[in-house]
C-alpha cells in the first residue's frame, strides 16, 4: 500500500483528514478510504496541518461538508478541491 496522507473515513466523504505532520502546496497525497479499503489520489493546492481537512471536491458558497458519512457544516467561502477546509471557509449549520 502506498504512503497514506490522508483518511476518508466514508465513501459518501467529500473531505479528507490530514494524517502526516502536514501536506504541502502541490504534494500529490495518498489517501485511504477506511469504509471499503481503497485508495485513491489527490493534490493539495495548500499547506494543511496535521487532522485538518482537505476537499476532495469544489465547492460552492452554500454547499454541505460530509465527514464520516454525516453533515458537519456549511461553505461560507468558495473551496477548491484539493484546499484546506477549516473554520475560515465551513460554518455549522447550528447557528
Amino acid at each position: 500500500m502506498a504512503k497514506t496522507d490522508i483518511i476518508i473515513h466514508d465513501k459518501k466523504d467529500n473531505v479528507g483528514v490530514i494524517v502526516v505532520e502536514k501536506v504541502t502546496k502541490g504534494q500529490d497525497c495518498g489517501c485511504w478510504i477506511m469504509e471499503n479499503d481503497a485508495s485513491n489520489n489527490i493534490k493539495s493546492e495548500a499547506e494543511i496541518p496535521l487532522g485538518h481537512k482537505i476537499a476532495l471536491q469544489d465547492f460552492k458558497e452554500g454547499d454541505t461538508i460530509i465527514k464520516y458519512g454525516h453533515d458537519i457544516g456549511k461553505v461560507v467561502k468558495s473551496i477548491k478541491k484539493g484546499d484546506h477546509v477549516h473554520v475560515h471557509n465551513v460554518k455549522t449549520k447550528k447557528w
